[in-house]
């Protein structure tokens, strides 16, 4: 009796150990190990998606010592790659992880390159990824999995935000990922081709009146390596207002000498969408570093302190 008691006992807990590690395995990406992130630094990781090796950049901050923190995804333009997007003299988006504390993500898109030349998959735009339908939004929804594994992240607070058409990619995450919670795209406009998004998701916009790449008010850019006909700014707002239900009437909430932001505030059971807009600046990143050899961004505004303190408003 005893020696049934032990063989039955133990062949209860050799299934339950099965069962846990299916479980875990379910809620595991399925590229296999993701290595665990216990310090605050730099990271590269990388997996196969799609038939290609992909990877990301992680920044940890100082600050992190293992508590829940908030994550922010920052998807480079077309043509670059995750390295570019996370130069501080950029972006400066690093400097901003280590001030409010939040962990900073940086995908690599399409390539076929080692990961140069990369570009986004984002509906109409842009290049190789769209030519060859690059699954990029079940790429990022892994990378966020994976993140969410390595470190102690609080899945309500995971945002996105890019620049050109990384910015066109943070519109089709806000319409086909649940995970994001919010975006703040920096010079680039919805061009995805449907999108019917699980809930309202604020966004605060960003986006210059002389953009000679994505013009403000739609069309070709005249400097644009593509010619795509791009949805304009007026037409991206109206769309996302709707679609949040927010209200139509919005309010200045922000004026400076070069730049002004509008804030349509979310009705009952939506979310808000606000727009910034500077004067000047062209194609570049309101605040940040030199993003082009000819072209000095605006420095009226930052985007990276207005979207940190919309994201932290939510």
């Amino acid at each position: 009796m005893r020696s049934r008691f032990r063989i039955g006992a133990a062949t209860l807990a050799a299934t339950a150990a099965i069962l846990c590690a299916a479980a875990a395995a379910q809620r595991r990406p399925a590229d296999g190990e993701v290595r665990p992130i216990s310090a605050p630094g730099d990271y590269r990781f990388s997996f196969d998606h799609g038939g290609l090796t992909r990877f990301y950049l992680v920044h940890v901050p100082k600050s992190y010592h293992g508590q829940r923190v908030p994550l922010l995804l920052a998807l480079h333009g077309g043509g670059g790659n995750a390295d570019y997007q996370a130069n501080d003299s950029k972006y400066r988006l690093i400097a901003k992880s280590e001030q409010a504390g939040f962990i900073a993500v940086f995908p690599n898109g399409y390539s076929r390159l080692g990961g140069k030349l990369a570009t986004w998959n984002a509906g109409a735009c842009c290049a190789g990824a769209v030519r060859n339908q690059s699954d990029d939004v079940g790429f990022i929804r892994t990378v966020i999995r994976r993140v969410e594994i390595q470190a102690n992240v609080d899945p309500r607070r995971v945002f996105a935000t890019g620049m050109s058409n990384g910015a066109m990619m943070s519109w089709r995450l806000a319409c086909e990922a649940p995970e994001i919670r919010a975006i703040a795209p920096v010079e680039g406009t919805d061009n995805t081709t449907h999108c019917s998004p699980a809930r309202p998701v604020p966004v605060i916009q960003f986006h210059a009146l002389d953009d000679d790449m994505v013009p403000f008010n739609g069309g070709v850019g005249p400097r644009s390596f593509t010619q795509l006909n791009f949805t304009s700014v007026p037409a991206t707002i109206a769309k996302w207002v709707r679609l949040n239900r927010a209200d139509p009437a919005g309010r200045r909430v922000l004026t400076v000498p070069g730049a002004h932001c509008d804030l349509h505030p979310a009705l009952r059971g939506g979310a808000p969408v606000e727009l910034c807009v500077t004067d000047t600046g062209k194609h570049s990143w309101p605040g940040g570093g030199t993003q082009q050899l000819r072209t000095r961004p605006s420095q009226a505004i930052s985007a990276n302190d207005l979207m940190w303190n919309f994201f932290s408003s939510l």
